[in-house]
């Protein structure tokens, strides 16, 4: 330190003024890469909230759908059983019956916004001959993503089932 006292150290510059080779950072430019970096990410976030909203509106929508379908299909008595053999403390029900019903009421209700399609699968009906069971699949349309899928051969299928029951007072 006794040897330093009074003197200052000078950058020393190219004669036209340009800054010295060791002058320059070896970070110049990059921060544009990282801005682009993190607009992408920020962009797949919000694609992906956009399409997984969607996606739980289609869902919402096929199940308030198999709701109505249930309840429905819950009335439709089985006349063989009930009339042979009497009336019990629930509405007598059958495969047939509660499939039957429920087809009939979703042909006449409308397919809602943010779906391509919808049908009953395997497994309506009812277990125990008084609870309609009712199960709906639809295939949702995704505002974001949906091209992409459909050009991959691929979709979103929501599968939802509702339950009801009819008793009798």
């Amino acid at each position: 330190m006794n040897g330093m006292r009074g003197t200052s150290l000078r950058r020393v510059r190219h004669p036209l003024g340009w800054p010295h080779r060791s002058d320059v950072s070896r970070d110049d430019g990059q921060i544009g890469i990282l801005i682009l970096g993190l607009f992408a990410i920020v962009a797949l976030l919000i694609v992906g909230a956009i399409d997984v909203t969607a996606a739980q509106l289609a869902r919402t929508r096929i199940l308030d759908t198999a709701d109505a379908l249930a309840l429905d299909a819950a009335d439709a008595l089985e006349e063989g059983s009930a009339y042979g053999g009497g009336v019990q403390s629930t509405v007598a029900l059958s495969d047939a019956s509660v499939r039957a019903a429920a087809a009939d009421h979703l042909e006449r209700t409308p397919l809602p916004a943010g779906l391509t399609g919808w049908g009953l699968v395997d497994g309506t009906g009812t277990p125990d001959g008084s609870t309609a069971v009712v199960r709906l699949r639809g295939q949702a349309r995704l505002p974001m993503t949906g091209g992409v899928l459909d050009s991959l051969g691929g979709s979103v299928t929501i599968t939802v089932e509702s339950r009801a029951r009819a008793p009798l007072q």
